[in-house]
Order: C-alpha cells, then sequence, then structure tokens
C-alpha cells in the first residue's frame, strides 16, 4: 500500500532490558550479534521475520520460531569467500611470523630474537577442515594451490563429494586431529559441537600444530585452548571468533 507507513530503526543497545523495551513494535527484524531468546521474543506479538546477517543463527531460538511461524532468513553465500581468504591469511600470518617479526622491528628486538621463532613452509603440510560447507568447498582450492595434503571432516557429506574437490573424508576426528599441521573449523555451534575442541582434543595435537576457527567461539572450549597454548601443548591460535 502506498499510502502506508514504512518506519524503521537501527538499535545500538542489544541489552536485554532494551531489547524488551523497543521490539515487541517491530514487525520484522534484522539481526547481527544480539540474542533473542524465548524470553524476549514472546513479548514481540507483531513479529513475523527475523533476517540474519550471516550463515548461523545460534543467536535465535529456532524451536520459539517454528512455534509462532516466525519466519527467519540467512545470507547464506554472503561472506564465504572472505572467511575462506582469512582463514589463509591466519595460516600464513602464523606460519610465518608475521605479526611476531614486526613486533620485533618496531621494537628493535630483531637482531636478537629473529633466530628463536619457529617458521615453516606450507609444502606437504596436512590440514583438516572440519565442516564441509560453502567456506569449506572454497577455502580447500587454496590449500592445494599451496600443495597441502587437504583432510575432511564431515559426517554429512559422502566421500565422493570430498574426493571431487581434491580431499580425503576422515571419519574419525581424533585420530584426524592427531596427524594435522593444521585444524580450520567451519561447523555451526549447537548442541554436539559446543566445546567439541576441548583439553582432550588438545593433548593429542601436534606439538607444532595450528588451529583456526572462524566459525564459532564456543566450538573450543577457550580455557582448555589458553592452557593448551601457554603449556605449547600445540603452537598457536588463530581466532575470528571467541
Amino acid at each position: 500500500d502506498k499510502n502506508e507507513k514504512f518506519s524503521y530503526e537501527i538499535i545500538e543497545d542489544i541489552s536485554k532490558k532494551n531489547l524488551l523495551k523497543v521490539l515487541p513494535k517491530f514487525d520484522g527484524l534484522t539481526l547481527r550479534v544480539a540474542k533473542l531468546g524465548p524470553d524476549i521474543l514472546k513479548e514481540c506479538k507483531n513479529l513475523k521475520v527475523i533476517s540474519r546477517h550471516g550463515v548461523g543463527y545460534d543467536n535465535v531460538d529456532i524451536k520459539y520460531l517454528k512455534e509462532k511461524n516466525i519466519k527467519l532468513l540467512i545470507t547464506a553465500t554472503a561472506n564465504a569467500v572472505s572467511v575462506a581468504e582469512h582463514v589463509m591469511y591466519m595460516i600464513l600470518s602464523l606460519s610465518k611470523g608475521i605479526v611476531h617479526y614486526d613486533s620485533m622491528v618496531r621494537t628493535g628486538q630483531f637482531r636478537n630474537e629473529s633466530n628463536k621463532l619457529l617458521t615453516f613452509e606450507l609444502l606437504n603440510k596436512e590440514i583438516l577442515i572440519m565442516g564441509f560447507g560453502r567456506i569449506g568447498k572454497i577455502l580447500i582450492k587454496r590449500c592445494l594451490g599451496f600443495d597441502m595434503k587437504v583432510n575432511v571432516f564431515d559426517p554429512f557429506v559422502d566421500d565422493s563429494n570430498i574426493k571431487s574437490y581434491g580431499g580425503n573424508k576422515v571419519d574419525n576426528l581424533e585420530t584426524a586431529i592427531k596427524t594435522s599441521d593444521f585444524v580450520s573449523i567451519h561447523m555451526p555451534l549447537n548442541e554436539k559441537t559446543k566445546n567439541l575442541i576441548d583439553a582432550k582434543i588438545l593433548k593429542t595435537m601436534k606439538s607444532n600444530a595450528i588451529i583456526i576457527n572462524t566459525a564459532r567461539g564456543g566450538i573450543i572450549n577457550e580455557v582448555d585452548l589458553d592452557n593448551a597454548l601457554k603449556s605449547k601443548t600445540i603452537y598457536a591460535a588463530g581466532l575470528d571468533v571467541f
């Protein structure tokens, strides 16, 4: 209706108190990082649709949306290339010591400290991609371009699909992670994947292994990861999520 007025509001205060105050009047929401549990959603009597900026939707109570027939939209392919490139940036940065060398030069420690840093080539290094959706399929091409050996752990993708991209399907996560030089996580956060990478898994990894998480922070137990880094159980971690 051309005569119907359309209004919108940008909400920067995403505290529960403020969301309960301002959201009930809206018919639709676009959502980034705010958490919408049933205690908030039940007050949104006019709500018909939520558009989530991103692929994951663990910050929305899906069960409640289904019960109330509220539609949920996601931007499935919006940033898959950017994430895959970000993984490669962290792989290269950590394996070549870019950040550390930069710091050494700026603080005048390069001459004394540069030989103490572990650096290595990607040639023939083994990477385990955990989750083979859009990002995983883009990432594998870039890893193969560096002549890396790629293993893929994804129970929902068949062997022939992974082989068609040049990867090797692995069925046992603990076995595959033991031999991996790099581990890159591309899974959703749910009851099965929460704290999937914990102290037990980290202890089985190689001492020069690097783990990268650009999916959801809760997939790695951060206390266990912090301890593993401090004790040099693994070499490094690249984190884009917390």
